[in-house]
């Protein structure tokens, strides 16, 4: 079994993932700027290792793909922003900063570990992760640069699909809002988060585990016949409406 190399891995999600794919025994390669919370991890978790950098630096994607090794079992981007801005208040290097995070980011991941991914699938599969947004697929108002990068990201998702098939699988994770370092902007204030929660069919707010424990599916054997699709971690968000 290879390592699952993970982008974002002390995020809210991405550590999530990890825990979750550590329960199933994969071992781990974790990226993210901070060293002193990787190492924290990486020990909490064992059976992993971790290289430090920011995703703006397109030199990591080379430098994180060698040092996971030459045999991935899976790779999950679990890198994002929230920039929520009204048309006329988005400048476009906001835009482009969003998609070079999001998208770019996801691409560059993707294509320098594709080697170890093909390697570490043998005779059957390895399994990519890229984390969309509902936003995607829903219109919410002050979205458009963040649903602009994660359109993209759903795009490049069934595109290596098909591209990298039969070996790789490649989905794409949609989560609604959930409460994460990232989204406290949203989330702090409990009364606009329970406004917020009350939209959604199941009505709370999504915690990390929620989105974790898919994106650790999706890497597993256990959907080694699930690829290019947008899976929604939502409540509901973006197929059903409990009210009016």
């Amino acid at each position: 079994m290879g390592r699952v190399l993970i982008y974002g891995g002390t995020g809210g999600i991405g550590a999530a993932t990890a825990r979750a794919l550590r329960a199933r025994d994969y071992p781990l390669h974790l990226v993210a700027r901070d060293a002193a919370r990787l190492d924290a991890l990486a020990a909490e978790l064992g059976d992993t290792t971790v290289t430090a950098g920011d995703v703006g630096d397109e030199a990591l994607f080379a430098r994180a793909a060698e040092a996971a090794g030459g045999e991935l079992s899976g790779l999950v981007y679990a890198v994002g922003t929230i920039n929520l801005k009204p048309l006329g208040r988005l400048k476009a290097e906001e835009i482009e900063a969003d998609f070079r995070i999001n998208a770019l980011g996801a691409f560059l991941a993707v294509q320098a570990a594709a080697p170890a991914l093909k390697a570490g699938a043998g005779e059957g599969t390895s399994g990519v992760v890229l984390f969309s947004t509902v936003a995607v697929a829903q219109g919410f108002t002050a979205h458009a640069s963040v649903a602009m990068a994660k359109g993209a990201v759903e795009g490049l998702a069934l595109t290596l699909a098909a591209e990298l098939a039969p070996g790789i699988r490649v989905n794409a994770v949609a989560p609604s809002l959930t409460r994460t370092n990232l989204a406290r902007s949203l989330t702090a204030n409990e009364t606009v988060a329970n406004g917020i929660a009350g939209m959604h069919a199941i009505a709370r707010l999504g915690v990390p585990e929620d989105a974790g424990a898919l994106a650790a599916f999706l890497v597993s054997d256990d959907a080694g016949w699930i690829t290019g699709q947008v899976i929604g971690v939502d409540g509901g968000r973006s197929r059903v409406r409990t009210k009016g």
